[in-house]
């Protein structure tokens, strides 16, 4: 007897491993017949997953916390028993933007220190000129493409609620919003961004693995009351994602996943692109220059599959300082308990790691400890939260 399930996605690379998981088969060798609902927008998953209308779904990882903590909406908790991707986003600029900060850059322009104070100088000579604050678009105000935006601009001083305007865009919108000149940068996660490249509109600036070297982007969710009530639905769930994961990792299968990918009813975008972003070697600007980073995105590598609580808790820091939320005891623990390590490790009958995960670390601003964020934020001289 197979048990069906309603599964909602975002047309994101980052998707892969559920995309896979269902078209491969590895989630009808579990037992599980999975419907996968293309949607738009993450409001539209959120509240999807939220009311039942999905079982389960490929939701950025703040949003999972901020459900949980009932922040923007209402309190549902959520359970993540697998990191869909660690890393995977970057930040795309015009070529007008990419000009200007150019011209005003001193030192190594993949070095986001060196951008972040560029950025500095070109919104200091707008304001001078009179000219309206840049604009830069990003999946939700609950993401990690928000707070990566602003961890980059406050490292240099730029505050990302007075000298920039953010503005929240659904993924697939991104490009022709900078194309219609409504935006002058986004952060997007792939393959988005190439796709700004490829039509000659956009370079990218910077892999966010530039900024965060190691950060939880989407994770697979459900509902903590359905979770608990299917244990073993959850854990063959988690099982067919590990598979797909692996298969995906494998170089030799990424033409068949990126084909797969591809697909209209999918990601519907070109499979060379796709390819491109798992291969992690991607153009940067229009003129064919490329790069390639090996943290680019991880969907399976390096234990990434496996939730890290100290993730949640650095989102949660985030939430704090930019004003989402206040700092709280309880708030730390629900936010941490989010990431489900133990359901990770009950579905692959495996105990916990002896060593922690790599640390995510960070280009600017002291090591995170979650035992004291308080300590983390007072560090920050460019934010909203107050003690």
């Amino acid at each position: 007897m197979t048990v069906p399930l309603r599964i909602g996605f975002i047309p994101l690379v980052d998707a892969a491993a559920l995309i896979v998981a269902v078209d491969k088969g590895f989630a009808a060798a579990e037992g599980l017949d999975v419907e996968l609902v293309r949607e738009v927008s993450w409001s539209n998953v959120r509240d999807k997953l939220n009311i039942g209308l999905f079982d389960a779904a490929h939701l950025l990882a703040p949003v999972a916390i901020a459900s949980s903590l009932g922040l923007g909406h209402v309190k549902v908790p959520i359970a993540a028993p697998f990191n869909l991707g660690i890393n995977g986003n970057a930040i795309t600029v015009s070529p007008a933007l990419h000009a200007a900060l150019m011209e005003v850059i001193d030192g190594d322009r993949f070095d986001p220190m060196a951008t972040a104070k560029a950025l500095a100088k070109v919104v200091a000579i707008r304001r001078k000129a009179g000219a309206e604050p840049l604009t830069f678009g990003m999946t939700f105000p609950f993401s990690t493409h928000n707070y990566q935006l602003r961890f980059w601009m406050a490292a240099a001083g730029v505050d990302p609620d007075e000298d920039v305007r953010l503005v929240v865009l659904p993924p697939p919108y991104m490009v022709d919003s900078l194309k219609n000149g409504h935006v002058d940068a986004f952060c997007v996660g792939a393959p988005w961004n190439s796709i700004a490249v490829d039509l000659g509109i956009g370079h990218i600036l910077h892999f966010v693995s530039d900024i965060l070297v190691r950060a939880a982007e989407k994770v697979l969710a459900v509902r903590q009351a359905w979770a608990d009530k299917n244990p073993n639905v959850v854990a063959a769930l988690v099982r067919a994602a590990v598979k797909a994961a692996e298969f995906i990792e494998h170089p030799e299968n990424r033409t068949e996943a990126a084909r797969i990918l591809a697909q209209p009813e999918r990601i519907g975008v070109d499979a060379e692109v796709i390819q491109r972003t798992l291969d992690g070697r991607l153009k940067i600007s229009p003129d064919g220059t490329f790069r390639e980073s090996g943290r680019y995105l991880l969907v399976g590598r390096e234990g990434a599959g496996r939730p890290d609580p100290v993730q949640a808790a650095w989102l949660y820091a985030q939430m704090v300082r930019w004003g989402q939320t206040a700092l709280t005891p309880d708030g730390v623990r629900t936010a941490m308990a989010v990431f489900s390590p133990d359901l990770y490790d009950a579905a692959l009958g495996k105990k916990a790691p002896s060593e922690a995960p790599a640390a995510f670390g960070a280009f600017a601003g002291p090591v995170f400890d979650p035992d004291n964020i308080q300590g983390h934020l007072e560090a920050f001289k460019v934010g909203r939260w107050k003690a």
